[in-house]
């Protein structure tokens, strides 16, 4: 499912979705009263570690390709300080979901 996933229907349309609830703007831009097209629709968790977030939407932030690339380390795949913070943003999401 993973790598597949972002050619299905099921992720274009949430992708869709998530674009038009940031309004077409990357979200950590936002953060720093910049406005830049978002590009990116990013998984705060990593899909390769949890594929049963791949379309949750607390779990997705639409960012522009540069801020997207700061967010994982694209040689380890490591999420990078960055990517921490905003997992650190959502943990509280992520732990009412285990407990569910």
């Amino acid at each position: 499912m993973m790598a597949n996933i972002y050619k299905t229907r099921r992720w274009l349309r949430k992708r869709a979705s998530v674009l038009r609830r940031d309004e077409y703007l990357c979200q950590e831009a936002k953060r720093y009263g910049k406005s830049i097209p978002a590009t990116m629709v990013h998984h705060i968790y990593p899909l390769e570690q949890y594929p049963e977030l791949a379309l949750v939407d607390w779990n997705l932030v639409s960012l522009s390709d540069q801020w997207h690339n700061a967010m994982h380390d694209r040689n380890t795949g490591e999420v990078t300080e960055l990517g921490r913070q905003w997992q650190e943003r959502v943990r509280d999401k992520l732990e009412a979901w285990q407990s569910d």
